[in-house]
């Protein structure tokens, strides 16, 4: 009977163990999957270089933020960190793989991870004549556009808005009653017509000169003139086509030699 609890006490303590082993190896492995990836986005196990970029407004950046060339995800966000009251350094890690395309005339921006995600450092290469930037290098950079900006730009807009709308209710207002120039002109009868008698009176006036012009004509003492006229009118158009008769032969004889 003994010798059956011993040999079942050792089969339980062999399976216990067995069991404690493949917890720990499940346990070691997954410690080592986390740290690869830990280390693989702190680029740990690649060749990194540092840029620096000073900026007025970071806008919510944070330590840890992507850095992004094109697109891609080339790095990360190492330090933020307030130099006066005016500028904010900011220390990007990138991986040294990408070095050669950024130019010592390369600009940074502050964007967004989607429409309210993250913040990110976006970074243009700049011109590919340029030198490359160094290690520790300092990059431009351009300040971006806060949200406040943007909503303090938008409650502007929509106030002005506001007012235009407001002035045309008040323009169409004064239509409908009759009021002002324009009312006038739409509504009021009497002025419409004041305004088609005005209309007739010229083209009247108009007709008038026409007659008189007729008579001056005529007349026997500006007859000589008027004929002077009427004739060199003539001739400048005589001219006319013979230069343009002219002109198309010369191009018929250009035509006709190429054909040959």
């Amino acid at each position: 009977m003994n010798e059956n609890k011993d040999t079942s006490n050792m089969k339980n303590e062999t399976g216990n163990r067995i069991r404690l082993g493949v917890f720990v190896s499940i346990a070691i492995a997954l410690f080592i999957v986390v740290i690869y990836f830990i280390g693989n986005r702190q680029q740990l196990f690649t060749k990194t270089i540092t840029i620096n970029g000073t900026f007025e407004d970071v806008g919510g950046l944070r330590e840890g933020s992507n850095v992004r060339f094109t697109g891609i995800t080339i790095g990360t966000i190492d330090k933020v960190e307030i130099m006066t009251d005016t500028t904010v350094l900011v220390v990007m890690t990138i991986e040294q793989s990408v070095q050669k395309f950024i130019k010592e005339d390369a600009i940074a921006s502050i964007g967004s991870d989607g429409l309210m995600g993250n913040k990110v450092i976006n970074i243009v290469s700049g011109n590919p004549n340029s030198k490359v930037i160094a290690d520790g290098g300092t990059i431009n950079t351009v300040t971006p556009v806060s949200m406040d900006d943007i909503m303090n730009n938008l409650a502007m807009t929509t106030a002005n808005a506001a007012l235009i709308t407001d002035d045309i209710a008040v323009l169409t207002t004064n239509i409908r009653t009759g009021n002002g120039a324009i009312g006038k002109i739409f509504m009021d009868t009497a002025f419409a017509n004041t305004i088609d008698a005005t209309f007739v009176n010229a083209k009247n006036a108009a007709g008038g000169f026409s007659d008189n012009m007729e008579a001056v004509k005529h007349n026997f003492l500006l007859r000589g003139y008027f004929k002077k006229k009427e004739k060199e009118a003539a001739k400048a158009q005589k001219e006319a086509e013979k230069n343009a008769a002219k002109q198309t032969k010369e191009k018929e004889k250009e035509k006709d030699s190429k054909d040959k």
